[in-house]
């Protein structure tokens, strides 16, 4: 078992798998982008499965919102700074001579394609056994009036706060990225407020943080 492998909890069966989960783009080789794109639905379904056991009171909204939270690029990328991915990543000199190891996209979809391996490798059991540890904080941390931030901010500005209860509206500013992992900038924008922008891998996830961001920045909600 490698070092990596030790941190990992797993031995690959095909090495090969997690040599290519490591591999960005910058090489000119066979890249993880595949496996990222994999990667991305397996994590979706094993966040999906903790918070639906951790909360059995809470409705589909509130479960998307956390879902959100726990999938989205930051979170991917806390969890592969625990999983000591960096050191390990497989990327041109220039790339990494110009920080690219630490650099929150990399290391987000770096974390996304080894889960992919783990799921190729040893099944969904050796996937999530890596996301419940890597996850665990992230989990924990979870803010319990955590909710839907569009419905939250809608709901405060119908609630009188604002003159002639204007509401919020939202524009995607900007779509970057492949078709299998598109980031998406949109802006919600409030009467009387600056606008906020939150990124997302959809439309949907987008709107949500920029109405998360509103909501911070007129003080309605507070970390």
């Amino acid at each position: 078992m490698t070092t990596l492998e030790s941190q990992l909890g797993h031995t690959f069966s095909d090495p090969s798998l997690l040599k290519l989960a490591l591999s960005h783009a910058s090489i000119g080789a066979k890249s993880n982008e595949r496996l990222e794109f994999l990667g991305d639905r397996v994590l979706g379904l094993i966040v999906a499965e903790r918070l639906f056991a951790d909360h059995p009171g809470i409705e589909e909204g509130g479960l998307a919102v956390r879902l959100n939270a726990l999938v989205r690029r930051d979170a991917c990328a806390k969890a592969g700074e625990s999983a000591g991915l960096a050191p390990h990543l497989i990327m041109a000199a220039s790339e990494s001579g110009s920080g690219g190891r630490q650099k929150s996209a990399i290391l987000a979809g770096a974390c996304e394609a080894v889960i992919a391996a783990l799921y190729l490798d040893g099944g969904l059991e050796a996937a999530r056994q890596f996301v419940l540890r890597h996850w665990e904080d992230q989990f924990q941390g979870l803010k319990a009036e955590l909710r839907d931030a569009k419905t939250a901010l809608q709901e405060w500005a119908q609630s009188g706060a604002l003159p002639n209860r204007a509401q919020p509206s939202y524009t995607v500013m900007e779509r970057l990225g492949p078709d299998h992992a598109p980031i998406f900038t949109v802006e919600a924008r409030l009467a009387g407020h600056e606008p906020r922008r939150g990124e997302g891998t959809t439309k949907r996830e987008a709107e949500q943080n920029a109405a998360h961001n509103m909501l911070m920045s007129l003080g309605v909600w507070k970390e």
